[in-house]
């Protein structure tokens, strides 16, 4: 295969080739490097391919119940990926399948908002369009002709989720297309790496996911940032209406309003995903978050059984299973491809014609190897060029 591969260019271009001073030798040579490494890499046992660790420390990438030696019993729960961390310390206290992939319904606003916060001016004023409020599923109430704050717009968003506020903020900052890359690269910066949004407001789409990790790591960027907080915690307020109209919204949020020391964050349910959660709470100098996928609409018992578990935990001195990790700095800029997901990325994928797509060391040592060559070969077809006859 080698042999054919080698024989093949040196018929198509050997005039290229003698004109850039390139001997068929080297260029053979270089050309079979590349063809026995892609062979060598592709027969490589999938032990010996270097593979990076779980995010957070290698217990939370079991998909059953994870807690330290010693630890009081944990509550039952329904959910099918669940985890209870420190946001101040971030320390993971007991997780199951933290990185499961599931469908996060509108705990994705989270993200949304994580993302906007710091683009839109709480005060300026927004628009919706058409498109914008007739969106699928839950709804404020929004009206076409009615100019909204963002600030109204994120309230909207997180206090009953709004899925035409959640678009209509998208508009404000450019568009859905726009965002979502945004919110695709704010993902990547958190190193909630299990996350892929397709949309800004949460609806299913089989290719938006997140995971138990994921939602903490959002969450605790999110409470860091202080109009998060305010908009979290608000149990009732108001938005605009027709005219003067005052429309009354009350949180979604049951913990925030029956557990005491709850300060807000998001709640979610769509048949697909049934009900997700993210819920956060203070107690005793301590911040704990407890992240529910895909488990029952009444959520929030098993949430506080969680977290009363945590805090006890915490003042026991349980040993952490894991971490939050920190962002990775910088920010990324959000490029054309910031919508794509690393996980999207398929390092053994094959091109049409079926030859292997090559890592890029190994590429990058095979076009040294052509580049020196060309190079040499030029730089002898320049000297003989200015080679002057003997006087």
């Amino acid at each position: 295969m080698t042999f054919r591969y080698c024989l093949g260019i040196m018929r198509t271009f050997p005039g290229p080739l003698a004109r850039a001073g390139i001997p068929l030798t080297l260029l053979v040579t270089a050309v079979m490097f590349l063809l026995t490494t892609a062979l060598v890499t592709a027969a490589l046992p999938a032990a010996a391919v270097e593979r990076p660790g779980i995010v957070g420390g290698d217990l939370l990438g079991a998909r059953g119940v994870v807690v330290a030696k010693g630890a009081t019993p944990l509550p039952p729960t329904t959910a099918a990926g669940w985890l209870v961390a420190d946001l101040t310390t971030g320390d993971v206290l007991a997780s199951k399948d933290p990185h499961g992939r599931f469908a996060p319904a509108s705990t994705l606003k989270t993200l949304t908002a994580v993302t906007l916060i710091p683009r839109l001016k709480a005060t300026a004023r927004v628009t919706p369009t058409w498109a914008d409020l007739n969106v699928d599923g839950s709804k404020v109430g929004l009206v076409q002709n009615v100019k909204y704050t963002v600030s109204e717009l994120f309230t909207a968003m997180l206090v009953v989720s709004g899925n035409d506020a959640a678009n209509t903020l998208a508009t404000a900052n450019g568009g859905i297309p726009k965002t979502v890359a945004e919110m695709n690269a704010e993902a990547a910066h958190l190193n909630a790496l299990d996350t892929q949004a397709v949309n800004a407001n949460g609806l299913d789409d089989p290719k938006q996911l997140t995971s138990a990790y994921d939602l903490a790591l959002i969450a605790r960027a999110g409470m860091q940032l202080p109009a998060f907080r305010k908009y979290v915690a608000i149990k009732s307020s108001h938005i605009r209406g027709p005219g003067r109209m005052a429309i009354p919204i009350g949180s979604h949020d049951k913990l925030l309003w029956n557990y005491p020391g709850a300060i807000g964050i998001k709640n979610g349910y769509t048949v697909k995903a049934q009900a997700t959660f993210v819920g956060a709470a203070t107690r005793g100098g301590h911040t704990l978050v407890v992240t529910l996928l895909r488990t029952n609409p009444r959520y929030w018992p098993e949430a506080a059984a969680l977290l009363d578990w945590g805090f006890a935990a915490t003042r026991a001195g349980i040993s952490p299973i894991g971490q939050l990790v920190d962002p990775v700095m910088p920010t990324p800029s959000p490029t054309p491809n910031a919508g794509l997901h690393p996980a999207a990325v398929n390092l053994s994928a094959s091109k049409d014609n079926g030859l292997p797509l090559l890592p890029t060391g190994v590429v990058g040592a095979g076009v040294a190897v052509i580049a020196s060559s060309l190079l040499r070969g030029r730089r002898r077809s320049r000297r003989r060029k200015l080679r002057l006859p003997p006087l």
